[in-house]
């Protein structure tokens, strides 16, 4: 997600969210008030939208990726401030605030559906050199704003493997924490809670898609989705769902969160396509945090060389 931040002309939340949507941002409650609590791995306290990663734990050490781009990252400070996590609130700046009382270790990934082996996953074994070695990954991110982000985090089909999915197995669906306690937004009607998403077992499977555990080397800030969130570069980020519970193979298509709030704005690939317009703005161009104007959107965002062929004779005007 590269993009300008603060800037004058930065997206309005009617650029991003279905209008009613948008309306009923006043719905949220604030929240943010207690003590930053410790992390994974027994994580240093989150310092919410703190301008450097030392106020965060380190993870073990890894080398970059191959899949990485050669561009420049945003800042510490842009990644961890400029957020959309509607469980947290609306506005870019709720999640750093709202989020600091997540409590993120212990979290169990209960796995299941359509494989040999369901079970659970605890998120702490993330975090070991042996699953992250060679894992960090410099990849853009794009909504109606963008970034480049130092993901650090493992393939998920290296995941997904350890559950042996079976023949039935055509896609995947991620489930959100639900909690209204500690997530202040699901007390709101602005999406139909828990917070879902799903990928085609070929677009999970594929290398460039990532469980992060972390960004800048240290463990991920709960605004960004900690303790492991799903980082699928070459989709609008609504897909890359974050503070994952549950991971389920299915024979079927999975319901997404906003396809049943908006299905005429948001379809299920959500696939980076500037030819397709959003219907309420132009998707050709995209804004990046820390730059000034615009610049043009890539197909899948950069990542076409990669994974255009999962989507071979595929119309993507119609099944976007």
């Amino acid at each position: 997600m590269l993009i300008r931040f603060r800037d004058p002309t930065a997206p309005r939340p009617s650029e991003i969210t279905p209008e009613a949507t948008w309306h009923d941002r006043r719905r949220f409650l604030a929240g943010g008030a207690g003590l930053a609590l410790a992390g994974l791995m027994g994580a240093a306290p989150r310092a919410a939208g703190a301008a450097s990663p030392d106020a965060f734990a380190p993870l073990p050490p890894a080398r970059p990726s191959a899949l990485s781009t050669a561009e420049d990252p945003n800042s510490f400070k842009q990644i961890t401030t400029y957020n959309n996590f509607y469980e947290f609130g609306t506005g870019k700046d709720d999640p750093a605030h709202a989020a600091k009382a997540l409590v993120t270790d212990p979290w169990t990934v209960r796995v299941d559906g359509a494989c040999a082996k369901p079970g659970t996953l605890d998120a702490g074994t993330l975090t070991t050199r042996s699953d992250l070695e060679e894992r960090i990954y410099r990849l853009r991110c794009v909504e109606a704003w963008s970034m480049v982000v130092p993901w650090v985090g493992i393939p998920l089909s290296t995941v997904l493997s350890r559950f042996e999915p079976t023949g039935d197995a055509r896609y995947v669906a991620f489930e959100t924490l639900h909690d209204p306690r500690q997530m202040p937004g699901q007390r709101s009607r602005v999406l139909d809670w828990p917070y879902r998403e799903g990928l085609r077992l070929d677009e999970a499977l594929h290398p460039l898609t990532i469980l992060a555990v972390g960004l800048y080397g240290r463990v991920m800030p709960n605004q960004n989705g900690a303790p492991v969130r799903l980082v699928v570069p070459w989709k609008y980020g609504f897909k890359s769902i974050k503070s994952i519970v549950r991971i389920t193979f299915t024979p079927d298509e999975p319901p997404t969160s906003w396809n049943q709030s908006a299905a005429h704005e948001y379809g299920f690939y959500a696939n980076v396509n500037p030819t397709v317009d959003h219907p309420r703005w132009s998707q050709a161009r995209e804004r990046r945090i820390g730059e000034w104007g615009r610049r043009d959107t890539l197909m899948f965002n950069g990542y076409a060389e990669q994974v255009a062929s999962l989507y071979a004779g595929m119309d993507l005007r119609k099944r976007f």
